[in-house]
């Protein structure tokens, strides 16, 4: 578990040494933001449901968010209680504000891959690349501003995999048969 600990401080550290630049400081702050509580995805769910075309999408959405957030807010945090990473790797500085909550897993990347991977099975393909190069920024925002380590990100991107697979069979069985080859 040192070890692990220890690579993700380093990648944290190199990520901080060799592609923080002052001029993206407020553009990746921006990109994180897009993630706080889950609301841009939220809203893109609820907007679809207004359009008759997208309102299976929109449902779906919605469905995979709150499977990811039972799993990483409502149980994963509380039972792991990881401390951020700017508590513990030193020499880390923290862009922005500190988290009240805890550090594993990371929720904005569960939700961001939640919704970005239901946007991909569902949506035509060009919104749903979008969606899903929207979501790899905003995880890996997580790390630029030092508030995750890595494996809080890809845990985060796992739950949130499964939880868009599972939304997507839950409301809708033959769609994860037919184009899951799309991924």
């Amino acid at each position: 578990m040192d070890l692990l600990f220890e690579l993700d401080g380093n990648i944290l550290l190199w990520i901080q040494e060799n592609l923080r630049k002052e001029f993206l400081n407020p553009i990746v702050t921006f990109l994180t933001s897009l993630g706080d509580a889950g609301w841009f995805w939220i809203m893109l769910c609820v907007l679809m449901l207004f359009s008759k075309q997208s309102r299976k999408t929109g449902m779906t959405g919605l469905v995979a968010l709150l499977i990811g957030f039972l799993i990483t807010n409502d149980c994963l945090k509380n039972m792991v209680m990881r401390v951020r990473p700017y508590e513990m790797v030193e020499g880390l500085e923290l862009i922005g504000k500190k988290a009240v909550d805890f550090s594993f897993p990371s929720g904005h990347s569960t939700a961001s891959i939640a919704a970005s991977v239901v946007f991909l099975i569902m949506l035509p393909k060009r919104y749903g690349v979008l969606a899903i190069a929207l979501g790899i920024l905003i995880c890996f925002s997580r790390l630029y501003i030092g508030i995750h380590y890595p494996t809080d990100v890809i845990a985060g991107a796992l739950i949130g995999l499964f939880a868009a697979f599972t939304a997507v069979f839950l409301m809708n069985p033959r769609k994860v048969k037919t184009d899951s080859s799309r991924l």
